[in-house]
């Protein structure tokens, strides 16, 4: 049996080491989630992608180090770049993904790739004390997505000089926490970071599903359905956002960095 390949991508990228990084893992066959989850350990990056060709498709699951996660946005974008790239999937061929989180499509626009993501309506909550005091932000608006907490604040400078306590958020904040405010720069809509201690990211570079909950959130604020974003994470990346009822389209590029197989086989 052939030894499966794996990837290096930088995702929602402007130029290499930039971005959020994902492994990718082209599976011949269906895999054992233990150890799936280990070959994630061994990556060490926020998330690892595994990708097997079906029927429909292709399957696609993703794994942080510790925990395999319902949906993430930046190695579903890896993945969709690493089947055209490595020519399994013809680059004018859209890209079918059957996941836990249900179907979800990427294609190529010209040097960007779009995702079809549902969207993640975010309903305002009651502040929890233990939460804002972890982030060590004082909130305009408090809300989740079901999953996710979303704190709006001020301004890009308190997103951007916010530094939570994570050991105190990994207890306030189950899932993840989305820290937002309207861009200061002209050429973003809104800004934001994302923290994710309860599942071993501690802060996730580049988060493609949170913006399913910041582009619904951003409509109902900014009165519009597209948006320029940028996560400022230290790596920092961009994405198009557009809201299109209850699904969200989320653009960005791509890079491989690097390329090989692994010896210990499934």
């Amino acid at each position: 049996m052939r030894s499966p390949r794996i990837f290096h991508v930088d995702a929602f990228a402007e130029a290499p080491f930039s971005g959020n990084p994902a492994a990718v893992c082209l599976l011949e066959n269906e895999a054992e989630p233990a150890w799936m989850q280990r070959v994630a350990r061994e990556m060490n990056l926020s998330e690892t992608a595994f990708v097997v060709r079906n029927s429909k498709g292709f399957g696609l699951r993703w794994f942080t180090p510790s925990v395999e996660v319902p949906l993430c946005g930046h190695a579903t974008l890896a993945s969709a770049h690493v089947l055209w790239e490595a020519g399994v999937l013809a680059t004018d061929c859209a890209a079918r993904f059957f996941t836990s989180s249900g179907e979800l499509v990427a294609q190529r626009r010209g040097d960007w790739i779009e995702l079809d993501f549902p969207s993640k309506p975010v309903k305002e909550v009651t502040p929890r004390p233990e939460l804002l005091e972890a982030l060590g932000v004082a909130a305009v608006f408090v809300g989740s997505d079901g999953s996710n907490d979303l704190v709006q604040v001020a301004s890009e400078a308190e997103v951007r000089d916010a530094n939570p306590d994570f050991l105190r958020l990994k207890e306030a904040s189950p899932f993840g926490t989305i820290l937002t405010a309207t861009s200061s720069l002209p050429d973003y809509d809104f800004v934001s970071r994302y923290f994710a201690p309860s599942i071993g990211i501690n802060e996730d570079p580049v988060t493609g599903s949170s913006h399913c909950a910041l582009g619904p959130f951003w409509e109902s604020r900014l009165k519009r359905h597209s948006f320029f974003a940028r996560q400022i994470s230290s790596r920092g990346g961009m994405m198009r956002v557009e809201v299109r009822g209850e699904r969200v389209l989320l653009g960005g590029k791509a890079i491989t960095i690097s390329r090989g197989e692994l010896l210990c086989c499934v």
